[in-house]
């Protein structure tokens, strides 16, 4: 009533509507919660590798759910968990089933069960939103748009994942910083994400998002063809540049192949190559795509994780180490030293994309490096 009041005192009209009885919606206990995904999970131990960064991701998400205090025994059935569920059913790579652990501290879950199926195409993954037979499923950022005009709710989290170019460090044409920087200056990088990611998604000049560390606007993401010409034009004799990428990864593929698109408006010839990681082609590769995703929204612990990818396979791991605590001034002149160097190229930034069934309540996107929110969700129409 004291903002109806105030409102009418400001002459905006207001008018008040008494909801049906039963229309309020509190959250009720109960249910199965049906999630599906692209990686399969051949385990949750912290001791066994992930094999892709997805799975690493959803093996972080999943492990989150089950512990929280960082204490986990997988090899003894007497250590309880700490998280908000346990695992009831565990079958790897194909499907788990997690059970509400009426013990948590932070209160008992609303669902009763959730089934986790892993592998899922996404393909698959869609049509299982569209039929209903899914409450949440991951949806690749580019295909956001679509299955939003198919009529499949969207949720998507703030951009996490940098998508970037690395130079293999020692190969000639990389060791080249003109190569390099022909390389980064000749790329549209607005185009990849109006055209191939439709819209879903934010051009990336340096290695941390702007949400995260504030000074992203300060890293310029225009594409400056004028330059990378003049650039190319000072190397004589350069042999072709092989630029690998995911061969299971369809999105590096289309922006590959727009990249070289580009880059040969500029003179150079770059071609790209599939590849499976960890093959023996790797090391034939002059530059590769890579996905890097954000373990946590602080910026120094977010740097410092992609240097320990990047650096390695760039040249890059003789940088100085960041101070811990690190002001914003040594992280923002670390990413600055990165980005000069033209050895990492930071292309798009893309988001967590999710499809939602309209029974799910309460969901909110994960934070970048968090667990699912499972905890608190709860389905509509479900009652114990």
């Amino acid at each position: 009533m004291r903002l109806r009041s105030f409102l009418l005192r400001a002459g905006i009209s207001v008018a008040l509507v008494a909801l049906p009885a039963g229309t309020a919606r509190r959250p009720r206990y109960g249910g199965t919660l049906r999630i599906e995904v692209g990686a399969s999970l051949s385990s949750i131990d912290p001791a066994v590798a992930a094999r892709s960064p997805d799975e690493a991701a959803a093996k972080r998400r999943l492990d989150a759910l089950v512990w929280e205090d960082g204490t986990r025994d997988l090899t003894s059935s007497g250590t309880a968990p700490s998280g908000p569920f346990r695992i009831a059913e565990w079958d790897p790579g194909k499907h788990a089933t997690l059970a509400a652990n009426d013990g948590y501290p932070g209160g008992r879950p609303f669902v009763d069960l959730i089934e986790l199926r892993m592998g899922r195409s996404a393909r698959d993954r869609l049509l299982d939103l569209e039929a209903n037979k899914a409450d949440v499923a991951e949806i690749p950022a580019e295909q956001a748009r679509r299955a939003a005009e198919r009529g499949v709710r969207i949720s998507a989290s703030e951009p996490d994942e940098l998508l970037a170019i690395v130079f293999s460090g020692g190969r000639p044409a990389a060791e080249d910083a003109r190569v390099r920087e022909a390389i980064a200056q000749s790329i549209d990088r607005l185009a990849i994400v109006n055209f191939i990611l439709q819209k879903e998604g934010q051009a990336a000049g340096g290695l941390l998002p702007q949400w995260s560390n504030g000074t992203a606007f300060l890293f310029p993401t225009g594409r400056d063809l004028a330059a990378a010409k003049e650039r190319w034009s000072e190397i004589h004799g350069s042999a072709k540049i092989v630029l690998g990428y995911d061969s299971g990864d369809a999105l590096e593929q289309m922006i590959a192949e727009r990249i070289v698109v580009n880059v040969r408006e500029a003179g150079v010839f770059l071609t790209p190559e599939a590849n499976m990681p960890g093959s023996a082609s790797s090391a034939r590769l002059d530059a590769r795509l890579i996905r890097l995703r954000m373990p946590s929204p602080y910026p120094r612990a977010a740097l410092v994780s992609f240097l320990a990818v990047t650096g390695p396979l760039s040249g890059l791991d003789a940088i100085p180490p960041l101070a811990d605590p690190a002001s914003p001034q040594q992280i923002y002149d670390l990413e600055r030293m990165v980005v000069s160097s033209y050895r990492v190229i930071p292309l798009v930034w893309l988001p967590e994309v999710y499809g939602l069934s309209a029974r799910l309540r309460d969901w909110k996107p994960p934070a970048a490096g968090g667990g699912w929110p499972l905890a608190d969700v709860w389905l509509e129409g479900e009652s114990k």
